[in-house]
């Protein structure tokens, strides 16, 4: 690359590009970034866009010829993005003098076929030179400079790409913060909905306990109830009822995701993950609410809201890397 064309590209790398941040940030999977870099008469130009996918998913598009330059950009992708659908482009463009230079022995091997093609068929019209150089590969570097540029061209792809995605990283983390800003209110929503289940369900103990006795005498009419036996069937069915324990994995499931979102390799599944499990623990809540009171109602108005939190957070961590 020549001194001047480094010196533009620093510039615009500075000006433009943000410092490549560390590999704790939570990420989205949304973003677009482009790089160029310009050398020897030709420029090289990067475009990554990225959207949300369960897995990596890479399609890579590079101009006819520069096949051997993939594997390198592939390494450098797997390297930098864990998850998402990644469009990525190499874009390749003469510029000058090189910009005319024609293939003698490609515009001579469709000559050929055009001639044979000729007499095959008693063809007498002369072939179109406009048409055949249009032709893939007769416009553009002789094929010995090519091959005496590609590693030169490898290098400028894998630096623009970096370029590339360091700007990506700072786009996705920039939308990572934003769907954190959402989730986190979200999250204590949540919180303060399980401390108001509890202390309903608290409430709600001796109300259950007459509510079993009624019924009891009910099913026994006139015969006399076995205080000993009244207070077994009060217990195991309290202890059906008892929500205390899904109450607490819900409160830890809440502050992991909130470690969680601080920043860490591979959120995006552990967050989707405790989701699974919060909304497990909201399910029992509402299968163990007690009866048709006013308690039980609130209780399970309450774990309703909850799950309503759990999803909304679900379609927020769908884009998270």
């Amino acid at each position: 690359m020549t001194t001047r064309a480094a010196a533009s590209l620093s510039a615009k790398v500075n000006s433009q590009s943000p410092p490549a941040t560390g590999p704790q940030s939570l990420r989205s999977m949304t973003g677009y970034a482009q790089a160029q870099a310009n050398e020897n008469g030709w420029t090289v130009r990067m475009t990554v866009r990225s959207v949300n996918h369960r897995f990596l998913d890479l399609r890579l598009r590079v101009p006819e010829g520069f096949e051997p330059v993939e594997p390198r950009i592939r390494q450098i992708l797997r390297g930098r993005v864990r998850r998402g659908h990644l469009d990525v482009t190499l874009h390749f463009d003469l510029a000058g003098a090189a910009a005319v230079g024609i293939n003698q022995d490609v515009a001579a091997a469709y000559m050929q076929a055009v001639n044979s093609l000729r007499k095959q068929f008693s063809i007498h019209a002369e072939p179109d030179l406009a048409s055949l150089l249009r032709l893939p590969g007769v416009i553009g570097p002789p094929a010995a400079s090519l091959d005496e540029e590609m590693a030169r061209l490898e290098a400028a792809a894998a630096r623009c790409l970096e370029e590339a995605l360091d700007k990506l990283d700072h786009m996705r983390e920039m939308e990572a913060n934003s769907l954190r800003e959402e989730m986190l209110p979200r999250l204590e929503g949540i919180a303060r909905l399980a401390s108001r289940v509890a202390a309903l369900a608290e409430r709600a103990r001796p109300a259950f306990a007459r509510r079993l006795e009624s019924r009891l005498k009910e099913l026994l009419g006139e015969a006399q109830l076995d205080p000993a036996r009244l207070a077994q069937e009060a217990a195991m069915a309290a202890e059906r009822s008892d929500v205390s324990e899904e109450l607490a994995r819900l409160r830890s499931h809440v502050q992991q995701f909130e470690r969680l979102l601080a920043g860490t390799p591979d959120a995006g599944k552990k967050l989707d993950f405790l989701l699974q499990e919060m909304q497990r623990e909201a399910n029992t809540l509402l299968s163990k609410t007690p009866g048709v009171e006013a308690d039980g109602l609130e209780i399970t108005r309450h774990a309703l809201e909850i799950k309503s939190e759990i999803e909304k957070l679900r379609e927020q961590v769908q884009n998270i890397e």
